[in-house]
């Protein structure tokens, strides 16, 4: 539908899509400011005091995304304090894990480095959020939303990570692109995992892990016993220790592969898109144990292992001064056929997709 004829069924554009911005009043989200966005059937939030994460997403009328205990949580002082990061995670449809440090906790160099890193509760700084339609002959009703987050030490690092949200009406997709530059005058540590969460209603037993996956390996022994059932959800069990699982992808020549989740009896999915030549690694968090039922889908360019495994590799991922890097991930809404092609360009891949003999006895 053009322009014109759509603006003659509204008063307002924002009868369609809008982005308002918003402050949360109460609890541990007291102050938070954030953007809620609408495009049609698809609606998300993006906080802007926790580096333009996006938190609660809706599609077709079931909530997506992964809430934790402590629920929607502001900046706190002990956020960055080693494993009490734990009770400032609070999921959301992406928190973002850097720059010095992704996963666990850890000491370096006479350092503490915090549990995934200090990025994901960096507040935003020249923040914009605008709405325009584009020119052509099929112009497009567009919603972008952008900031900075800088990460900086004095006589330490100064890294700043510059993204852009976008959405387009009618389309549902949330597009993100990260553009990450070292501003300092030496080699500074990048590293990188994008930390996706997927949660109830969407997530159930009737939910499948869509992967080209060419090979599956547990991050310990919890996760070997669960090897036949990565591609699986079950029903919540009480205190089911959780499970995370390395896997090497397939990718186009270009270096283009995905992650998705489908729930067929809802009939809808969600895929996650990304290129390899920035996100080389990707890894599956899953939980089964009730209260903390959810799949974690992290994309990154360093190991679930961590800083301290990078470092005794001596392959840790860094910038040199002055030097950047662009990522784009898109994430997308799927329903009708759109799932079962999903599944097809999983096979096309080249994936073990159903045909790893580990899956083939537990099914």
């Amino acid at each position: 539908m053009v322009r014109k004829e759509l603006m003659s069924y509204v008063g307002s554009a924002q009868q369609l899509m809008s982005v308002r911005p918003v402050v949360y009043k109460e609890g541990r989200a007291e102050g938070l400011q954030a953007y809620e966005v609408k495009n049609d059937r698809l609606s998300f939030s993006v906080m802007i005091d926790k580096c333009l994460d996006i938190a609660e997403v809706n599609w077709k009328g079931y909530n997506i995304s992964f809430l934790s205990k402590p629920g929607l949580t502001g900046r706190n002082h002990y956020d960055t304090h080693g494993a009490e990061a734990q009770r400032s995670i609070m999921g959301g449809m992406l928190f973002t894990c850097g720059l010095e440090n992704i996963c666990a906790p850890c000491l370096a160099d006479g350092k503490e480095y915090p549990m995934h890193g200090r990025m994901r509760t960096t507040p935003a700084e020249h923040v914009g959020a605008d709405t325009y339609w584009t020119d052509g002959d099929e112009p497009q009703y567009i919603i972008n939303i952008s900031g900075e987050m800088r990460e900086a030490e004095l006589f330490g690092e100064n890294m700043i990570l510059r993204r852009s949200i976008e959405t387009t009406f009618g389309v549902p997709e949330i597009v993100i692109k990260d553009c990450i530059t070292n501003e300092s005058f030496r080699e500074e540590t990048m590293m990188l995992l994008y930390h996706f969460n997927v949660g109830y209603p969407f997530l159930n037993e009737d939910c499948e892990i869509i992967l080209p996956t060419k090979e599956v390996i547990p991050r310990d022994d919890v996760a070997e016993k669960q090897i036949g059932l990565w591609s699986k959800m079950e029903k919540p069990a009480d205190n089911e220790p959780e499970c995370v699982f390395i896997h090497e992808l397939s990718a186009d020549k270009e270096g283009n592969t995905f992650a998705a989740v489908i729930n067929e009896r809802l009939g809808i999915g969600i895929k996650i898109q990304f290129n390899q030549k920035y996100l080389p690694y990707f890894m599956q968090w899953k939980s089964v144990a009730s209260g903390d039922y959810v799949i974690g889908l992290e994309p990154a360019n360093s190991s679930v292992l961590g800083k301290t495994y990078h470092l005794e590799k001596g392959d840790l991922h860094t910038l040199n001064p002055f030097e950047t890097e662009n990522i784009e991930l898109r994430l997308s809404f799927l329903e009708g056929k759109e799932i079962k092609k999903v599944k097809e360009e999983a096979l096309q891949l080249g994936t073990q997709y159903k045909q790893d003999k580990r899956y083939e006895e537990t099914k």
